[in-house]
């Protein structure tokens, strides 16, 4: 069998600009051969990213037939699902078909046959869509019929044998928020998110209640993710409002701290132009974090600036060691957030 040379980055995939790394090219190579460090994965759903499949919805007039077209032109011009607005991709699930030699095993065992997730963006995958079966737009997943290539740099987690594909999926598509959590939630702190409703949201509600005496406020426009929050009883405070409307989540903020503000503030949220919103929810000298990739880290960085508060700006990383294994032990651990994956992600 023929094989490319080993390319742990995947830079010869590159058609341009030449000189690039797949995810920042505008264009990507996903045809066969493979090379020699390499796997080859047959996919079975896409789960897009949720501020990717929220801005092709939105232009797409939410019409899944023209979405489902505009997904099989993006891929077939780009050899990847990188949405050209938002920047972002997503990850997928499927069965591994084939292994380069040459891939590192020892380091991250897999053989021929298992059914893994990929955990790093489609923005940078090669993928070769040949059938779409069915859009989810609820859940923004997408099943195909499709084939996709990992390079040797490429992270990844064979599927558990206990949770349901879907709730594997969408877990996995936000596990580095909870594990950033982790991290930078500290005992006594107030923590806000904004975002809160959705899947990545209340993760990190979940593990922030871990640490002693943690005070969280959720902050989410619609009437399901508000009555989704109540109902999980993570957060202590539950704000209804607009994340775009800065100086009413200010407000509503302060008013809620007793005029301390936040210590620690996650943006979840999956559509731009709250980036102020999350700034000046924080006191000065306070951790912002931005995990949502709606975020413009322009916007961020000078409008912080701009109303002179001196916070941590955190750009949100989706890798975290051990942030799989982390995201799935909270379902294991929570009733209720398994029922709620089980029932909202299926």
């Amino acid at each position: 069998m023929t094989y490319r040379p080993a390319d742990r980055f995947g830079l010869t995939r590159v058609i341009s600009p030449v000189g690039s790394l797949p995810q920042q090219a505008e264009v990507i190579s996903p045809d066969l051969p493979l090379a020699e460090d390499e796997l080859k994965i047959e996919v079975e759903s896409l789960n897009i990213d949720s501020a990717s499949f929220h801005q092709m919805m939105e232009a797409c007039g939410k019409d899944l037939s023209k979405l489902e077209t505009h997904i099989l032109d993006l891929v077939q011009r780009r050899g990847k699902q990188h949405n050209p607005v938002t920047g972002s991709g997503g990850m997928l699930l499927g069965r591994v078909t084939e292994i380069g030699p040459r891939f590192p095993v020892d380091e991250k065992p897999v053989k021929v046959g298992d059914r893994i997730a990929t955990l790093v963006s489609l923005s940078l995958t090669p993928l070769k869509i040949r059938k779409i079966k069915k859009i989810h737009p609820t859940i923004d997943r997408v099943d195909v019929e499709a084939e996709a290539i990992l390079f040797a740099s490429g992270l990844f987690a064979r599927l558990p044998s206990d949770l349901s594909d879907a709730v594997t999926l969408a877990v996995l598509d936000v596990a580095g928020a909870p594990a950033q959590t982790r991290q930078l939630v500290r005992d006594n702190d107030t923590v806000v998110i904004i975002g809160g409703g959705g899947k990545s949201g209340v993760l990190c509600l979940y593990e922030a209640k871990k640490k002693k005496k943690v005070r969280t406020i959720a902050i989410d426009y619609s009437d399901a993710s508000v009555a989704r929050l109540k109902k999980l009883g993570l957060a202590d405070h539950v704000i209804q409002m607009d994340a775009r409307k800065s100086i009413d989540v200010y407000e509503a903020v302060k008013q809620a701290t007793g005029g301390k503000l936040a210590d620690v503030v996650i943006n979840v949220a999956n559509i731009p132009d709250t980036e102020m919103s999350t700034i000046l929810s924080s006191r000065q000298k306070g951790i912002v974090y931005f995990f949502s990739m709606a975020t413009s880290f322009t916007k961020a960085a000078l409008g912080a600036e701009g109303v002179g508060a001196d916070v941590d700006l955190r750009i949100g990383n989706g890798y975290t060691a051990g942030h799989a294994d982390l995201a799935l032990n909270l379902i294991r651990e929570s009733a209720d957030l398994k029922e709620l994956f089980s029932s909202t992600y299926t």
